[in-house]
């Protein structure tokens, strides 16, 4: 079995539910998370832990808190507001986790069920196989000498639109924005990032990325999150895992076993 689930935030009892709920096997199934496994809900370190403990069998990418929380911890950044990211940064293992943390991608390919798996978007230009390895730039930086200057350099909204002739850090930037923070785009492909609430409350011009005519990846099965006003959600092969668990919403499991599938689903009650 495979389970792929939401933003998880620090929500650590209701992520424990979940998996229970689901059935999920550690030593037979497979986990993939949608990234944001912290800050904001109390238990970021505990959800951390307990993906890590979970070896080969949990598949994540990294969502905006969690590189922000490597920014935090590498001291290039300060908290954002409700940010608790110190609750990981004070524990007596957070070197480990954080460690651990700059080791995940920002995009998986599940090949048993043909899925791509990102946190926020995929550009509508980008193939599969294009965004597996503009993905594979940014996850060479945070490994490598360049880790510092790259959490230094990845905030700002500019450049707006994909262009093969990027390079360097507004390169890195685009991609680790499309990839991470991403929700409505003009019909070029443009990211507006400004705008955050449910579709149907943008400008007339935007687009919710999965709607964008003439995506390359439209017939390609992708799971993402990082959007709880949309929550969870189906739309043009795209599926949105964020159901805003955070917000009082739900935290959600998508299990995928053989040819059956399966929504499960815990909430605060």
């Amino acid at each position: 079995m495979d389970l792929v689930v939401g933003d998880i935030h620090g929500c650590y009892k209701a992520f424990k539910r979940l998996l229970n709920k689901s059935k999920f096997r550690p030593a037979k199934d497979r986990l993939w998370l949608t990234g944001d496994l912290v800050n904001r809900g109390p238990k970021s370190a505990d959800v951390v832990r307990h993906v890590m403990d979970l070896g080969d069998r949990a598949n994540v990418v990294l969502g905006n808190h969690d590189l922000h929380l490597l920014a935090v911890a590498a001291g290039v950044a300060g908290p954002k507001r409700n940010d608790n990211s110190h609750l990981l940064l004070d524990e007596p293992d957070a070197d480990n986790m954080i460690e651990w943390l700059t080791k995940r991608p920002l995009a998986l390919f599940n090949k048993r069920h043909d899925f791509l798996l990102v946190h926020a978007s995929v550009h509508k230009n980008w193939t599969t196989e294009n965004t597996l390895i503009y993905a594979a730039e940014i996850e060479r930086c945070l490994q490598g000498p360049d880790q510092i200057n790259y959490l230094k350099n990845m905030y700002g909204s500019k450049p707006a639109n994909w262009s093969d002739k990027l390079k360097n850090w507004p390169r890195k930037r685009l991609i680790t924005n499309v990839l991470t923070r991403a929700r409505f785009c003009k019909k070029n492909g443009a990211l507006d990032l400004t705008q955050k609430g449910p579709p149907g409350s943008q400008s007339k011009s935007l687009y919710p990325w999965y709607d964008l005519p003439n995506r390359k990846t439209a017939n390609q099965l992708i799971f993402f999150g990082h959007w709880s006003a949309l929550g969870f959600r189906q739309s043009n092969n795209a599926i949105c895992m964020d159901s805003g668990y955070l917000w009082g919403g739900k935290l959600t499991a998508f299990k995928l076993k053989k040819k059956k599938v399966k929504i499960i689903q815990v909430g605060h009650g």
